[in-house]
């Protein structure tokens, strides 16, 4: 062991004295550093994160605000590059009050202000200003049906671009005759649709944004009818047959759903924020969002828990 000892000193001894030393570890700290940089610059130029949430509920009651702040922290901690929504950000306005309505607006709006990124949003049913018969304010109202929200929030269906791909939020909402809502894709967004697709690259990868899911496998799971899907949900993928469809985002069902269509596009629905009205889980679906990592032509997703199932047990053990 000894030998050994001054073997390795004498070794070291000659490294420093011959400069050796000096200019090998130079080079591997540069070598490093260089492989480091041209990663970072490689996934900067086409890699990005996105935070999906939907069906957020906010209301003063039940702990709501408590329950959004933990999820706009945990988003926060992942650094995502922006955020989308999935409708039904308040509960709700469809029963009127403007009051009422504009004071959950107004919360909403200002709690996204905790977010560190931008947010995009989508109209869900619960958003419709005074579309039920029982609403004290009338179709006459500026703010009925889509006005509170344009008012807030500006369109209810737009696109931009982030590195390479083109995100569509698309309003598919209407108001049936008999005062309740539906789901569908009125003809003047669907013509605003055909122009900004026009203007797209066949190649680029797109992701839309909805509240109603446009694909659902819930009636067929529960045999029920009802508003669990857009009803002209074809026409838009009419529309875009030829481009580069990747992702549905859609939300409404409050639960975790995943599919791949015939090797042609991903839907993706992105279970609530807010659960069971902040009661609990909602279809066995833990509260939570969905975080989408792309990369070049690909994404994957995985979907987080932003703690509300922990905390609301803990504050109805102490009756809060």
């Amino acid at each position: 062991m000894e030998d050994k000892k001054k073997d390795w000193a004498s070794r070291r001894k000659f490294i420093l004295q011959s400069g050796l030393a000096v200019v090998a570890i130079p080079f591997t700290q540069i070598s490093c550093q260089n492989s480091n940089e041209r990663k970072a610059i490689e996934e900067n130029e086409d890699s990005f994160e996105f935070a999906f949430l939907t069906d957020i509920h906010i209301k003063p009651e039940m702990n709501a605000p408590k329950g959004f702040q933990m999820a706009i922290d945990k988003v926060n901690e992942l650094k995502p590059d922006f955020v989308l929504t999935g409708g039904d950000l308040v509960y709700d306005t469809m029963r009127g009050n403007f009051d009422q309505s504009e004071s959950l607006f107004t919360l909403y709006k200002n709690m996204c202000k905790g977010f560190n990124m931008p947010v995009y949003n989508c109209i869900g049913n619960h958003d419709l200003f005074a579309i039920y018969e029982e609403s004290p304010e009338s179709e006459d109202h500026p703010d009925y049906k889509y006005g509170m929200w344009e008012r807030h929030f500006g369109d209810t269906y737009y696109s931009f671009d982030h590195k390479g791909w083109h995100f569509i939020t698309l309003n598919s909402l209407d108001v049936t005759e008999n005062k309740r809502y539906q789901g569908t894709f009125h003809d003047k967004q669907l013509a605003w649709l055909r122009e900004d697709i026009a203007k797209v690259d066949k190649d680029t990868p797109i992701i839309i944004t909805t509240h109603i899911p446009m694909i659902c496998t819930y009636s067929q799971l529960n045999g029920s009818e009802g508003s669990r899907t857009v009803n002209n949900a074809s026409d838009v993928f009419k529309i875009l047959e030829g481009h580069n469809l990747k992702l549905v985002l859609q939300g409404h069902i409050h639960w975790k759903e995943y599919g791949f269509i015939n090797d042609r596009f991903h839907f993706l629905t992105g279970g609530s924020i807010a659960g069971n009205g902040w009661k609990g889980r909602r279809h066995n679906t833990k509260e939570g969002f969905v975080r989408i990592r792309v990369s070049g032509n690909d994404f994957s997703w995985e979907y987080i828990d932003h703690g509300w199932e922990a905390e609301r047990l803990k504050l109805a053990e102490n009756n809060i």
